[in-house]
């Protein structure tokens, strides 16, 4: 088990703890696309546009927070593999139940968006967006975050046993998040069927989590090759689109 007094800084001078830090710091962005799109989605729900840019940041940084916490404590996270109630056989452990609830959170918010925007109560939406104030926001988003935290320091635990490349793996990847997210939250806001596509992804993600949270290994490679997929698809018929607009 790790711990804290291995906290050692001259693993960063040495060619393997450089290339542990670039390998865990592009996983960490690659497993956070998945939270950029939800605080993306959720935070356009707010109609002030500084407002938005809040819960953007507001977010990134307590998903930031959130990961270090969990690294320093290990042992605790850890001990969430270890089951602790059985269910008609099966054993769900601590680990299982918030994938489970993150799983359900994220297919009811996306299900309910899509139905939104396939509907289009414009008037409806414009309403609940006034009601909905940026303390409720940042709740959803933390609420999220701590599932989507709990799977990068898993995954991040398996790749490094060094507390500080982790930390920093983590600080970089959501330093590079913050900068991207404005430009990401925008473009998905103003094309109506990317932000669909990126709903339809986060529904995958949810039965995923339900998945693993079942015990069944979920490899997210598959869900990560089809969002590529599927936005570069979709990059071409925007292309395709704007073209016809100027021929016409």
């Amino acid at each position: 088990m790790l711990q804290l007094e291995n906290l050692d800084p001259s693993v960063l001078l040495t060619s393997h703890g450089l290339i542990a830090l670039l390998t865990l710091t592009a996983l960490e962005i690659v497993l956070g696309i998945d939270n950029i799109i939800f605080i993306s989605i959720i935070s356009n729900s707010l109609s002030q546009k500084a407002d938005q840019r809040k819960a953007r940041q507001m977010g990134l940084a307590l998903a930031m927070i959130t990961r270090i916490l969990l690294l320093l404590s290990l042992s605790w996270v850890m001990g969430l593999d270890e089951p602790f109630a059985t269910v008609m056989g099966h054993s769900f452990s601590g680990r299982d139940v918030v994938l489970l609830a993150g799983g359900l959170f994220l297919i009811y918010k996306a299900t309910a968006e899509i139905h939104e925007k396939v509907t289009g109560r414009k008037g409806k939406e414009k309403a609940r967006k006034r009601a909905k104030g940026l303390a409720s926001v940042v709740f959803q988003i933390i609420l999220i975050d701590i599932v989507f935290s709990l799977d990068s320091v898993i995954t991040a635990v398996g790749m490094s046993n060094e507390i500080i490349i982790m930390v920093l793996a983590v600080i970089i990847a959501v330093g590079v998040m913050m900068l991207a997210a404005g430009a990401i939250s925008g473009f998905v806001e103003k094309h109506a069927t990317v932000k669909v596509l990126a709903l339809a992804f986060l529904v995958m993600i949810g039965v995923a989590l339900l998945a693993e949270g079942m015990g069944e290994h979920f490899n997210k490679n598959y869900i990560y090759f089809a969002m590529g997929f599927s936005v570069l698809v979709e990059m071409l018929n925007l292309r395709m689109a704007r073209n016809q607009i100027i021929e016409e």
